[in-house]
Parts: C-alpha cells; sequence; structure tokens
C-alpha cells in the first residue's frame, strides 16, 4: 500500500488519521500543506473520487477570512491558490480517496 496523508500538522483530524495508520504499521507519507500544495493533476485525480465542493472547507478560517462566503469563484482554481482551503486530511491511496477522518473506509483498504 502506499498512503498519503494531506493536511496540515496542527489539524486533529489529520492528526488522527496518522495515528490510524501508525497504530496499524502501515508506513504512509505526509504532505504539510503549508509547505506544498496540490499540483493541478494531483487534485483532479482527487476530485474524479471526491467533489470540488466536499474539498472545499467552507467551514474554516481561512474561507471566511478571505470572506469567500459571498464571492463567486471557481473552486478547483481557488485550492490550487490557496491550498489551505482544502478540507484535511486528504488521503489517498492508489486510485482511492477520502476526505475526513475515515476510518471505517481506510478499513475496507485494508482488507
Amino acid at each position: 500500500m502506499n498512503i498519503q496523508i494531506i493536511g496540515t500538522p496542527k489539524c486533529q483530524e489529520t492528526r488522527k488519521a496518522r495515528r490510524f495508520f501508525q497504530e496499524r504499521g502501515i508506513p504512509h507519507h505526509f504532505r504539510d500543506l503549508r509547505e506544498k500544495g496540490l499540483a493541478k493533476g494531483e487534485l483532479e485525480n482527487v476530485a474524479r473520487r471526491i467533489d470540488l465542493d466536499e474539498l472545499l472547507d467552507r467551514d474554516g478560517a481561512r474561507f471566511h477570512k478571505r470572506g469567500m462566503a459571498h464571492m463567486v469563484f471557481d473552486v478547483a482554481e481557488e485550492l490550487l491558490e490557496d491550498p489551505l482551503l482544502l478540507k484535511t486530511p486528504i488521503v489517498r491511496e492508489g486510485s482511492r480517496a477520502t476526505v475526513g477522518y475515515a476510518p471505517e473506509e481506510w478499513k475496507r483498504w485494508l482488507d
């Protein structure tokens, strides 16, 4: 398995996702969104599994700080420009992807 966890170290859900795989001895790669966002191809790959609107953290501080609630914008463009608008964690394995803490889905991946 090639697990990739995308998020930030301060995100509680991301920490829980990392702990889930660590406790099971599953190696994973962590990408800190503060250092490197998603490339266009990566975002498109994730968007094949998860709707772009689900990836946008409309409840997050970054979304409200930028005043996006009353703006018209292209979701993909904004997520590429500001990766901290992504809902985290995004967990990828091959062609599969989840957003948020999804241990039941990850257990199915491991079976």
